[in-house]
């Protein structure tokens, strides 16, 4: 993959981090923010639409979900959710709570607070909030967090409710669960002057950790989200929405840069052959007669089920539909995106991957004629429900026009391996106006006070701590005060003080950071997983030269236990008497060699139990029984253990 010099592209990232809050109520009810599991209580379903806004528009955003058509069920529990969350009764007044938390981080990070806070409604008809709003509320503008010495500056500080949970999406209907709906969430924004993709990880790992280190925040996937808004010169300003993970921030944002500057490109190339956009016209060509003894799958089930075969057109676009903008996906998948959320189709195929899925090359070549192919045009075909099919060319229409002006607008989903997909259209201006229903909340300097008199100790403020007190070196120390699980660390260190606090740092801070860089999937393991591995090390069953490999173990089944691990890796621990029967059996069979070479068979020796006994048994250990037992043999006194 082609390297991108950043800095020339004139890279621009912001981040909006949303991480939810561990207070007792959620932020508009006395419904406890549990995150449940199992079968629901009861059931409803609603239909949401658009409304204009106080200025008279309607956020295209909110369009677009309408037009999608979708009735939405919602499954409630009763001991998490209650008529607010149903949008049957009035919200309650703003948990203060939450405020304090929110007020908290906000100083931590140097922000000026607000005098009176107020609820704003911002519209949301996704499904993903009964009312079709989400309420949301400015707590403090400004401040910035320090990263490499550089600082960045914070936009705003909101407090707002989480939205429902999807569960699964059958047909027309989208499912979700209402337990989420209402938790506590912060929304840091940072201002756009992140400028590479190691950054803006290294940006969200150091708001996480200030975060995190308050106490008041849930753990776990699911708990914690970020937007990333990016764009390059001549592009777009592209939301990616929903990262979850810290470890996907700097491919997703390579990713970006490296789609947008493919489809610059593209761009380019159209205009270098003369495209215009009223070249391609809305001109739907039912190319069904073609497939009538068609040994394609796909075509015959289509037409079997009563559809049709449609084709479209494309002049000029030969070579370019099949074109990698981001690893596996092509411009023709970013057409196919369109057709699905637009039409509803299962998806398209293009002609830059023809012959292929059973079509045969003289069906390619009559679709040619009947549309008046050109050597450098291309053509779409979608097979599905005429009118399905129709608005499905009508969005690779529209995405196809989209390409000669280079990278549209909009927002989009992330995939496991960092790379996107087309979500929704960009929201507009329109979305947001005042929330009714809750009075403002006044912020008095008495309470400020009280919030900074009580402020968590700063990561800086650590560093001394940490060399002086924990034994760590200077670089080590540095590491632990940047790093995202800071809060882990002096929480691992309280409660195992059996093991030096250097070596659950270098866990921390080295090994993880080795296994992610050997491939290991180390966004899976949870501080619980971590916490587990050390309590068996405290308890004697895992020894620190395992370690290592059972983390990556548990980063590939991130459902299994230490336990089973252990089991798994034939890495249970082993008692000392057990070792030293080990020994004295190795040194009975290279009783010669330690003869020969005396002191020197250390090494030999030591390998040859190692062989037996790695990860089962702290190493030192090991060494210590070794050496005893060939002084023993030296002086005569073979083991017989």
């Amino acid at each position: 993959m082609k390297k991108l010099d950043y800095e020339k592209l004139g890279l621009k990232v912001g981040i909006e981090f949303h991480q939810m809050l561990n207070t007792k109520r959620k932020l508009f009810c006395d419904c406890p923010p549990l995150i449940k599991r199992g079968e629901a209580n009861y059931t409803f379903r609603r239909e949401l639409r658009p409304t204009k806004s106080e200025l008279g528009e309607v956020d295209p955003a909110a369009l677009f979900e309408f037009k999608r058509g979708r009735v939405y069920v919602y499954q409630g529990y009763e001991d998490a959710s209650c008529l607010v969350e149903m949008d049957e009764e009035p919200p309650h007044e703003l948990s203060e709570e939450a405020l304090e938390v929110a007020i908290t981080i906000a100083l931590m990070m140097g922000s000026n607070i607000v005098d009176e806070i107020y609820v704003m409604r911002k519209i949301v008809i996704d499904g993903s909030n009964t009312t079709g709003f989400q309420r949301t509320a400015l707590v403090a503008l400004g401040g910035a967090v320090k990263v490499n010495g550089k600082e960045i500056p914070i936009q705003t500080i909101c407090l707002e409710e989480d939205a429902a949970r999807l569960v699964e999406v059958k047909g027309r209907e989208a499912i979700y669960k209402l337990d989420r709906l209402g938790i506590p969430l912060i929304e840091i924004a940072t201002a756009p002057v992140i400028t590479s993709p190691e950054e803006a990880e290294l940006v969200a790992s150091k708001i996480g950790q200030l975060l995190r280190i308050t106490g008041k925040v849930k753990r776990g996937l699911g708990t914690i989200r970020q937007d990333l808004n990016i764009s390059i010169r001549g592009g777009a300003k592209i939301e990616v929405k929903g990262v979850q993970k810290l470890e996907l921030i700097s491919k997703i944002v390579e990713y970006e840069v490296l789609r947008q500057y493919n489809l610059l490109k593209i761009r380019d190339e159209l205009k270098r052959r003369g495209l215009k956009e009223e070249d391609i016209k809305e001109e739907f060509i039912d190319v069904s007669k073609v497939f009538s003894s068609t040994t394609s799958k796909l075509i015959s089930k289509a037409l079997s089920r009563g559809g049709a075969v449609l084709a479209l057109k494309l002049p000029l676009f030969k070579g370019l539909l099949g074109r990698e903008i981001q690893p596996g996906r092509r411009l023709g998948t970013e057409m196919a995106d369109r057709a699905r959320f637009w039409g509803g189709v299962s998806g398209i195929i293009h002609s830059d991957e023809l012959p292929g899925y059973g079509i045969k090359e003289e069906e390619v070549e009559e679709i040619k004629r009947i549309l008046k192919v050109g050597d450098l045009d291309a053509f779409v075909l979608v097979a599905d429900q005429r009118e399905r099919a129709i608005e499905g060319l009508k969005a690779v229409m529209t995405r196809a026009k989209e390409a000669l002006k280079g990278v549209p607008e909009e927002t989009r989903g992330p995939n496991p391996d960092g790379t996107t997909h087309f979500s929704r259209p960009r929201p507009g201006s329109a979305r947001m106006y005042p929330e009714t229903d809750i009075r403002p909340t006044r912020v008095t300097s008495k309470l400020i006070e009280k919030i900074k008199a009580n402020l968590p100790e700063a990561p800086e403020q650590k560093y001394s701590k940490f060399i002086k007190v924990y034994g760590l070196s200077e670089e080590l120390a540095r590491k632990m005060i940047s790093s995202y699980r800071l809060d882990l660390f002096e929480k691992l260190v309280k409660e195992f003080p059996r093991i030096p606090p250097s070596f659950i740092a270098s866990v921390i801070e080295n090994t993880l950071k080795g296994l992610r860089r050997d491939g290991v999937p180390i966004e899976n393991l949870t501080d619980e997983h971590i916490e587990e591995t050390f309590k068996a090390l405290n308890d004697g069953l895992v020894a620190k030269e395992a370690v290592s490999e059972v983390l990556k173990f548990l980063a590939e089944r991130p459902e299994a236990s230490v336990k089973e691990a252990l089991k798994a890796l034939g890495l249970e621990a082993i008692t000392e008497e057990e070792l030293k029967k080990i020994v004295a059996r190795v040194v009975r069979e290279r009783l010669a060699l330690i003869k020969e070479r005396r002191e020197r068979s250390l090494g030999p020796i030591m390998g040859e139990v190692m062989k037996e006994v790695r990860g089962k048994i702290d190493g030192k250990k090991v060494s210590e029984v070794v050496r005893s037992f060939i002084k023993e043999a030296l002086e005569g006194d073979v083991p017989c253990r």
